[in-house]
């Protein structure tokens, strides 16, 4: 496997000054013969030193771009603002995309541990020990980077999430039938996004993927699946099982998954195109909620779904600018007698006028069309 960059969203107005690919900076030196002001993000510079050399970068910013130190003292002697690229990181806190299943998981075939994701877990994990004050701000830096690649790939999508536990077991119907909801939402035109983890996210992620092809593709790729159940006792073995679903049906559906490195036992799954990883939980969490412009489906979930359910009606709850997002919450047992969840979001809804912007159902077939009924 080969690390990729992701296509990503036509600039807006608001990112316009933004360069994020080689191909980009060539077409702003060649069109405006100017980089006043704009903001390079994470692109080699060092075979474009004569540019470098020749064109005005006054209030220029330089993040993470790798250039020759004749270009980096001439820049900065010119008025750019340059942040040098940081050593021995095994991830670019600078990065101008979200991440792709290949680019996680590069170097799967030698074991899961010596991959990207596995890397970046690990030095979360140390310098979170350590207590380095560098490498706090790092990851935020990451983070922040993160957030705005996700904005920008977002531009105009309808983003439907989809929550639910990470122990949902593939070859299980729950599994199956979370990824046949995740296959019917791309096909009626949404985005689906969701915590980008294994179980009902996988499964939803998958659902995404396998939107363009025919039925039975969806259904022997669960069979296919079902052979490695969960990413415990081995990731390795799980992530390569997904792999070969990619590899067996190509050119995939896409979708949107945003895990952390704060459950770095929980490994991204491999079937969302564009993966938006976090170092802060609590970023990722408000982030993911607050981009489901379209609604959110709540599949059955311990406690991390019964905190999602909350966070996203609280901003719900308060909202005063414009309808609040619909929700809808799937398996009516779950969410009345095992965890009385439904009974209090019901309260809620009823202080802010907010019935008819909830939902609760049986099963999760019925959960497009319930959807569709509170405006998604």
């Amino acid at each position: 496997m080969h690390a990729t960059p992701p296509a990503h969203a036509t600039h807006t107005a608001s990112h316009d000054r933004e360069i994020e690919s080689l191909a980009e900076f060539d077409e702003v030196v060649a069109t405006h013969g100017t980089l006043v002001r704009f903001r390079v993000q994470a692109v080699d510079l060092t075979a474009r030193t004569d540019a470098l050399l020749a064109v005005d970068v006054t209030g220029a910013v330089f993040l993470g771009c790798p250039m020759t130190d004749a270009a980096a003292t001439r820049v900065a002697a010119a008025g750019a603002l340059v942040f040098p690229p940081i050593p021995d990181l095994p991830f670019d806190p600078y990065r101008g995309f979200v991440y792709t299943p290949d680019e996680l998981f590069d170097g799967l075939e030698k074991g899961y541990e010596g991959t990207p994701d596995a890397l970046s877990y690990a030095w979360f994990q140390q310098t979170k020990a350590d207590g380095d004050v560098f490498a706090s701000m790092l990851r935020a830096v990451h983070d922040d980077a993160i957030s705005d690649a996700l904005d920008e790939l977002l531009v105009g999508a309808r983003v439907v999430g989809v929550m639910g536990g990470h122990a949902m077991a593939r070859g299980t119907e729950a599994y199956a039938g979370a990824a046949r909801l995740g296959r019917e939402l791309a096909r009626a035109g949404f985005t689906v996004a969701t915590g980008g983890g294994p179980g009902a996210m996988e499964a939803a992620n998958l659902g995404a993927y396998a939107a363009p092809h025919a039925d039975d593709m969806l259904d022997q790729a669960l069979q296919l699946l079902a052979t490695t159940p969960m990413f415990v006792p081995s990731i390795t073995d799980w992530a390569r099982t997904a792999f070969e679903v990619r590899e067996r049906w190509p050119d995939g559906g896409p979708s949107v998954g945003i895990p952390t490195w704060f459950y770095g036992h929980e490994p991204p799954n491999a079937f969302a195109a564009h993966i938006a990883k976090y170092f802060a939980n609590a970023t990722r969490e408000d982030g993911l909620l607050a981009r489901c412009t379209a609604g959110v489906v709540f599949l059955p979930g311990a406690a991390g779904t019964v905190q999602e359910i909350f966070d996203n009606a609280t901003p719900n709850y308060y909202e005063s600018r414009g309808e609040p997002t619909p929700m809808v919450l799937v398996n009516r047992e779950h969410w009345t007698d095992r965890l009385p969840t439904w009974p209090l979001l019901q309260s809620l809804a009823r202080e802010r006028s907010m019935e008819a912007r909830i939902a609760l159902v049986d099963g999760i077939e019925e959960a497009p069309d319930a959807l569709k009924r509170l405006g998604g």
